[in-house]
């Protein structure tokens, strides 16, 4: 293990303390390595850093090697959001599913599986769960990542999957405060609004995240959103006004504050991400979260330099970065004491197999009455939106794949644009049509698509594997909560068997 040598200096060892930054590939370069040496105590893993299980245990096995204590984060939210199984899609449903089932014991148990499997890996931090209230159907960046769209219902969940994921010795981070969910717009693109008063706010947007804490989540993930009724001018993430009087004063909250991606364009566009950091740190954030996009020991040494700079120059308060990079090192000395422990929650077994358990619970099947088994392999046409970052494109979905195991000869496509109806009908020939949409009420498309392949095939099924707003239709319509791998397989079975198969 590697020691930070004393002519370092505090202040430089505490500014890349706070910093958590990605890197590429499936090794640890030696740049990284050397930044563990030197003070920082962080590392942000995404789906480029991971090929399988064995893979990630080794490159945390690396990173130990440097700092024992590091802390190993992930956005592993299970679901549409997976970095574990980024090539395969997840086995375990995503909150919404969760959501629709309600049994907060099983939403515990999902979490302390989950927990389990990232502490066997080495993984330390979860930059989960989203805690985010869906109010606004249109939103393009939560959907099926929120537990619903009732304040009550999301925070007995979010409050289950805290502790759930805790009992691993995974730390839970909590997000996107103070709540992502009645947004139009994708942070990651622009910066979002929520012009909601504060009674509301106060009733619908804060609930989870009192409930988190009540639960002892160890993080909370601020979001690059403006709320002009707590502040009208600065971002969530770079607010004194939302960051330590709200989370830190009022809510009592004591754990880490872990800044949503500095990249994106909501802090990047407007602020620059050195500025930005600065503002962060000096806002009650104490740890940034950089490397989605940019992964490098550039943007590392950059950060750096711009917080010791802003000590220097009397911008940021020295003590305020010492506190921040006093609460990483109280994170990461939780998470080393907890290594190793995975205790089943509330003295219950975990089943290994509870991904699949709760997928089969999540679904809603609607006009089941007149239809019959698939017995001959069907076409899939799978109505395809754009994907948001945070899901990301490169993570397989639909139930075609599942479809394919189950009746061998499956063939299917992918649709999108005006025309999709058509060319799927097209596509199909004579075979039987499962119609597999993502937020229907989305994308007007996508809904015409389906008025196209039910007027002339009105024996099409609808697999649905969004949020279900559109009213149902089809043959057959099964709702999924959610377009994880274990929800396609939920979905194909009932597909292959009939829905009391």
């Amino acid at each position: 293990m590697t020691t930070i040598a004393d002519g370092a200096g505090t202040l430089t060892r505490d500014a890349l303390t706070v910093l958590q930054p990605g890197f590429p590939g499936t090794t640890a370069p030696d740049w990284l390595l050397r930044r563990l040496g030197e003070g920082l105590a962080s590392v942000g893993l995404f789906g480029r850093n991971i090929a399988s299980p064995e893979q990630l245990a080794a490159l945390t096995a690396q990173l130990r090697t440097e700092r024992d204590d590091v802390l190993v984060a992930v956005d592993e939210e299970g679901g549409d959001v997976t970095r574990l199984e980024v090539r395969t899609g997840s086995s375990f449903p995503g909150n919404h599913a969760l959501g629709a089932v309600d049994d907060v014991s099983l939403t515990l148990e999902v979490a302390a599986e989950l927990g389990r499997r990232l502490a066997e890996s080495g993984v330390n931090l979860n930059w989960a769960p989203s805690a985010d209230v869906n109010s606004n159907p249109a939103n393009p960046v939560i959907g099926v990542r929120s537990f619903g769209a009732a304040p009550g219902l999301v925070a007995r969940h979010t409050a289950a999957y805290v502790t759930g994921l805790q009992s691993a010795g995974v730390a839970a981070c909590t997000k996107h405060f103070p709540g992502h969910g009645d947004t139009a717009v994708d942070s990651h693109h622009a910066l979002p609004r929520i012009d909601a008063g504060p009674a509301v706010l106060t009733e619908r947007e804060l609930t989870p995240f009192r409930a988190a804490i009540a639960a002892g989540t160890r993080a909370v993930m601020s979001a690059h959103i403006l709320v002009p009724a707590l502040d009208p001018a600065r971002p969530a993430t770079l607010s004194p006004r939302i960051l330590t009087e709200l989370l830190r004063d009022e809510l009592g909250y004591d754990g880490l504050i872990v800044t949503d991606g500095m990249e994106m364009r909501a802090v990047a566009a407007t602020y620059g991400i050195e500025r930005g950091s600065v503002l962060a740190i000096a806002a009650g954030a104490d740890a940034i979260c950089v490397g989605g996009g940019l992964a490098d020991d550039d943007t590392v040494r950059r950060l750096r330099d711009a917080l010791v700079t802003a000590v220097r120059s009397g911008e940021l308060p020295e003590e305020r970065l010492a506190d921040a990079a006093e609460r990483v090192r109280t994170l990461a000395r939780w998470t080393a004491a907890g290594r190793g422990r995975t205790p089943a929650p509330a003295g219950a077994a975990v089943r290994a197999d509870v991904g699949l358990i709760a997928a089969r619970r999540a679904l809603r099947l609607t006009g089941g009455e007149v239809f019959t088994p698939l017995v001959d392999p069907p076409f899939v046409a799978s109505l395809t939106p754009v994907t948001n970052i945070a899901v990301g494109d490169e993570t397989p979905w639909g139930v075609a794949a599942e479809l394919l195991r189950l009746l061998p000869g499956t063939r299917t496509d992918g649709f999108t644009g005006a025309d999709a109806g058509h060319a799927a009908l097209a596509a199909a020939g004579e075979r039987r049509i499962v119609a597999v949409v993502r937020d229907e009420h989305r994308h007007a498309w996508m809904a015409e698509a389906l008025d196209v392949l039910l007027a002339a095939r009105p024996d099409t099924v609808v697999v649905e594997m969004g949020v279900p707003q559109a009213p149902p239709r089809g043959a057959l319509h099964i709702a999924t909560h959610g377009a994880a791998r274990v929800c396609g397989r939920a979905a194909a079975e009932v597909l292959a068997a009939g829905p009391h198969g």
